[in-house]
């Protein structure tokens, strides 16, 4: 064998040696529990079904407010099975947003979350998380409906940019609180 195939040889066996206590050093893998959350997120308990007093007195909030600022809203609110109970188009409201409204009035109840959580999920390119869930919707304006700490519906405004449907969406579920 030539000098230098075992000048060769003696390198490559250093290498070894000095690579192998390297990689006995690296830090373990991460646990993959270390990322699931210790208690389930948006777990609140469904309760009595509201009632129609009570989502007209809503939907008469979100008018009077959107009425303040010109804007035309489709306003729905549904109960905790998702069930609509009462709707109003305000006069001049894109004919479109009637489906959205209700739309994002059952994501939010059947999911218990506003319904900002999907669109900031799909602005995060969460894709694969929010575009499998069957009846989401990626847009603001669905708000849960909570009154003592439980469930009883949701509602859902629709007809201007998200952030307007936001805006009035969450002046009508402050009349639940």
């Amino acid at each position: 064998m030539s000098l230098i195939r075992i000048f060769a040889v003696a390198m490559l066996g250093v290498a070894l040696l000095v690579a192998s206590p390297m990689s006995a050093q690296q830090p373990p893998a991460p646990n993959p529990l270390d990322d699931v959350p210790k208690i389930m997120p948006f777990d609140v308990p469904y309760g009595a079904p509201i009632t129609l007093e009570r989502a007209q007195a809503a939907i008469s909030a979100v008018v009077a407010e959107s009425k303040k600022r010109d804007w035309k809203m489709n306003i729905a609110v549904v109960d905790s099975g998702g069930n609509l109970v009462a709707f109003q188009r305000m006069d001049g409201a894109q004919l479109a947003s009637i489906q959205v409204s209700e739309h994002k009035a059952r994501a939010a109840v059947i999911y218990r979350r506003e319904t900002k959580a999907f669109e900031n999920a799909i602005q995060l390119s969460h894709y694969n998380y929010a575009l499998s869930l069957d009846g989401m919707i990626a847009s603001r304006g669905g708000i849960p409906l909570v009154e003592g700490g439980k469930l009883i519906g949701a509602i859902g405004c629709s007809g201007g940019a998200g952030s307007q449907d936001e805006v009035v969406c969450k002046i009508g579920a402050a009349t639940i609180k």
